[in-house]
């Protein structure tokens, strides 16, 4: 096996497959509490990686996820909470997966290895200058992780990269490393544990931050989000009513007024303004909130108790 802590054997661990079920449930525990430590080693890097990717998706480019095997498909999931949550189209946050739609069913491990699908997934998406790409590998040496790399940065990307092992190609390749060095597996080489965990924490950390800084975050509440059923229209009532201050009926009256533009609703109501004007100051000051309501009378401080 490889030397690097990803494959590596724990003779801790070497008689896992005979702990009663309290000792296994700890011991996976503790290797999820270290992957945990591990991203927490990586703030620096992390934090950089956010301001590059806001910037870019600020300027009308895209932040665009690569992986293949299980970090694809954390890096799927990331991209796919986007809208809902941030109200970040899927177009701007487009995913290569090694095996497209059909690694979503079956995860098939020989698409891990198509150089040619990568680069061909790179080309067709147009990668350029514009764009961040975020390469995913716990090995930091996936053949197709690292093609998609390599292509994006020499369409001009900037490229970021995250893996668990120091020195792996992908690290030393991208513009803005981000290393992970997660302890030993639970189960040696079973990289969707431990290692799985950090990169799902790594991509939740830069996710989030690049949102937060693109002005859809405020007052610590999810400002951007689409709400599509019932429960996320109470909830957007919930927001608007404690970030401007007012009652529900007044949060709901303006979320209907502005289509359930939460962000609109919030500026409305928060400095007395009809929704066209919302928009006019969400417009100037690049989406957000406190800038738009330093034109005009401001928000009392926000009330507590926003439901799930």
């Amino acid at each position: 096996m490889a030397s690097s802590n990803t494959e590596r054997f724990d003779q801790r661990y070497e008689a896992v497959d005979r702990w009663p079920a309290h000792e296994l449930v700890s011991g996976a525990l503790a290797i999820q509490q270290e992957a945990l430590r591990a991203v927490a080693a990586a703030t620096e890097a992390l934090a950089e990686a956010i301001v590059v990717l806001a910037a870019r998706l600020q300027r009308g480019g895209r932040m665009v996820y690569a992986g293949a095997g299980s970090s694809g498909l954390i890096a799927q999931m990331d991209a796919l909470e986007m809208p809902g949550t941030f109200g970040i189209d899927l177009d701007r946050v487009p995913v290569i997966l090694a095996g497209g739609a059909e690694a979503l069913r079956t995860l098939p491990s020989g698409v891990e290895d198509d150089i040619g699908a990568a680069e061909a997934a790179v080309d067709r998406l147009d990668v350029n200058a514009d764009d961040g790409l975020v390469a995913v590998a716990a090995s930091g040496s996936t053949p197709f992780t690292l093609a998609a790399l390599r292509r994006a940065r020499a369409r001009g990307a900037a490229t970021i990269g995250i893996a668990c092992v120091a020195n792996s190609p992908l690290l030393s390749e991208c513009h803005h490393p981000i290393l992970i060095e997660t302890p030993p597996e639970l189960i040696a080489g079973s990289t969707r544990m431990g290692a799985g965990t950090a990169q799902k924490c790594a991509l939740n950390i830069l996710s989030t931050g690049v949102a937060t800084r693109l002005g859809h975050v405020y007052a610590g509440l999810m400002v951007n989000m689409r709400p599509e059923n019932a429960k996320l229209k109470h909830r957007a009532i919930q927001i608007v009513s404690q970030a401007a201050d007012v009652g529900q009926g007044t949060a709901e009256r303006a979320l209907v007024e502005t289509n359930w533009s939460v962000k609109t609703a919030i500026v409305m109501c928060a400095a007395a303004v009809d929704a066209g004007a919302a928009r006019e100051r969400l417009a100037a000051s690049g989406g957000h909130i406190h800038a738009a309501l330093s034109q005009g009378p401001a928000a009392h401080g926000p009330r507590q108790g926003i439901g799930s």
